[in-house]
């Protein structure tokens, strides 16, 4: 008798709505939209802005709305696409699992896409033009990632793009909402440093997942670099965020930062020796985790 697959065996317990829905929302992956609005909120308090918790809050909001649209247009795409099927070696998909036809996860994509334009209009009113901006063009991205005769997602240039959202303008974003002043140089650097991590995560997610991508005509920047490389990026995705903040806020400033780095430094190296497969998923959830680890010590370190 035919053993049954990964997937077929992860939808058993699977088949509640509320459970459903939960996984396409990807709960583990939204620290990565929750860390950068948090450490630009806390960088502009600890530059003595009072704290607007409201505006904290729409705009955290808004950032995990937009993230879950994206992962559930993610999951509709690739599912529709046949990208993750029966042989997939990652987490679950809804589509692909036959839990929910592409047509339904699209709906609550663009619903969370919506409430996320309907938060937005506070934002608007509290930041002005250039908040209307930076959550139009993230709506945009949020869709384009999977969606369209190109997607971001299947070429070599979604690492990039992680950085750039869930770091860089994520954590700018949030600090000018706080502060009402634009960022500085230390703000910009650190929303790159906290988007290394993002981009780390997905490095593994897009490695993992080479054969399968090949198969279905993807060229990601896994594809392109080949096992070895990508490996040794991906240490450098966990590593350059120290100097990085060093030179942002001074190596003293950032004391309690560096007890990351062994944590970064024992994941590189584990990552470098693991073969390509299903191990790899363990190493998404702990590449999510020195994300919250970095920003956690980082935001003891401002307020402190």
């Amino acid at each position: 008798m035919p053993s049954k697959s990964r997937n077929t065996l992860s939808t058993e317990g699977a088949a509640k709505p509320a459970n459903i829905w939960l996984l396409g929302m990807r709960p583990r992956t939204l620290t990565m939209a929750a860390v950068p609005v948090t450490v630009g909120a806390v960088l502009a308090w600890a530059g003595d802005a009072v704290p607007a918790w409201i505006t904290f809050i729409m705009t955290l909001g808004c950032a995990l709305l937009i993230q879950i649209g994206t992962n559930l247009f993610n999951d509709a795409n690739d599912g529709e696409r046949g990208a993750d099927g029966p042989d997939r070696i990652g987490p679950l998909r809804i589509t692909g699992a036959g839990l929910a036809q592409p047509k339904q996860v699209r709906r609550a994509a663009i619903a969370c896409f919506i409430a996320a334009l309907l938060a937005g209009v506070y934002l608007v009113v509290v930041g002005g033009m250039p908040i209307l901006v930076i959550g139009l063009v993230s709506l945009v991205a949020g869709y384009a990632y999977s969606s369209g005769p190109r997607p971001l997602s299947h070429g070599p240039f979604s690492e990039v793009y992680v950085i750039v959202f869930f770091g860089l303008v994520a954590v700018a974003g949030s600090y000018y909402l706080q502060s009402g002043q634009l960022p500085d140089d230390a703000v910009l650097l650190t929303g790159i440093a906290i988007g290394c991590y993002a981009a780390a995560v997905l490095l593994v997610n897009n490695l993992r997942d080479t054969d399968a991508d090949i198969r279905a005509g993807r060229k990601t920047l896994a594809i392109r670099l080949g096992t070895p490389t990508a490996q040794w990026l991906y240490g450098f995705l966990l590593l350059v965020p120290f100097p990085m903040l060093a030179v942002a806020w001074g190596l003293q400033s950032i004391g309690l930062v560096w007890l990351g780095l062994p944590v970064c430094l024992w994941l590189a190296v584990l990552f470098a020796r693991m073969p390509v497969g299903p191990g790899m998923n363990a190493q998404l959830g702990r590449s999510a985790l020195v994300q919250v680890l970095v920003g956690a010590l980082l935001i003891v370190e401002q307020l402190s």
